[in-house]
């Protein structure tokens, strides 16, 4: 593990800021990408400070109040300092949403439409992150029980809490998964599909692979059925996209019979 990469005089410099600057750059440049010779081009750049801003806010609001609210309702002063680490990937795409759907809307873009193409970039930039989330050893498995799996380091939470014994790989798994969807949504993309289906389509499947891969993480206590909030995040990230589903179907539907009937 490599939590400070190198040093500039007394300022460390943290893998996982790198991994999330690298992150956002890979994926706003597939952004640009797939949006290349559309509408939707020019506004990747111009809507992307406020993503950012309104995904941050999303991320630590999600792991201060659904994963850690236990500490911090006794450590209210902390809720802030987000310099000493505690933001949840969940909850930065519910605010990076929010803020993509408030960009179109003042700017009076098909929401739908766009995030169809955005959602290839989304899911990589995810998968990119996955592997700055690793390099810090802040995320990490259940112990395996057998002769296979990751060892970390001392001085870790991962060592704090397990000592030297194997964990699933639950992390590096979740980016691999990452990177399959990206590759499936791609391949969705050769086709024409409804405005808003390959959007949801990337909901669904990367809420899939986080709920299963929930079972082997270490890090996050149990709620009710001993799922963790981030698998009842999962669950009902995948029923609302299962409900909107249906209707932009419907609607997708009646537009084509208008423009036959015309």
């Amino acid at each position: 593990m490599h939590r400070i990469l190198f040093e500039i005089g007394d300022f460390p410099i943290r893998s996982f800021g790198v991994g999330v600057v690298v992150a956002i750059v890979l994926a706003a440049g597939v952004a640009c990408y797939m949006t290349k010779g559309t509408k939707y081009r020019n506004h990747v750049i111009d809507m992307l400070l406020l993503v950012l801003i309104c995904s941050f806010v999303g991320a630590r609001f999600w792991h201060v109040f659904f994963f850690q609210w236990d500490y911090y309702h006794n450590h209210l002063g902390e809720i802030f300092a987000i310099w000493n680490g505690g933001i949840a990937i969940q909850g930065g795409l519910v605010g990076g949403f929010a803020g993509g759907a408030y960009y179109a809307w003042r700017h009076k873009l098909n929401f739908w439409e766009y995030a169809d193409y955005l959602a290839p970039a989304i899911i990589f930039g995810q998968g990119v992150g996955r592997m700055a989330c690793f390099l810090t050893a802040g995320d990490f498995g259940e112990p395996t029980n057998a002769g296979f799996g990751i060892i970390y380091p001392e001085g870790t939470v991962a060592y704090a809490t397990y000592g030297d014994q194997p964990l699933w790989p639950a992390r590096l798994w979740e980016g691999q998964w990452d990177f399959i969807v990206f590759g499936l949504l791609l391949m969705m993309m050769n086709k024409k599909w409804p405005n808003g289906f390959i959007f949801l389509s990337y909901n669904i499947l990367y809420s899939i692979g986080r709920f299963f891969l929930g079972f082997l993480r270490g890090d996050s206590a149990g709620l009710w059925f001993d799922w963790t909030a981030g698998q009842w995040t999962s669950v009902v990230v995948v029923i609302a996209a299962l409900i909107v589903m249906p209707f932009i179907l419907k609607r997708h539907n009646q537009r084509a019979q208008t423009m036959t009937s015309e």
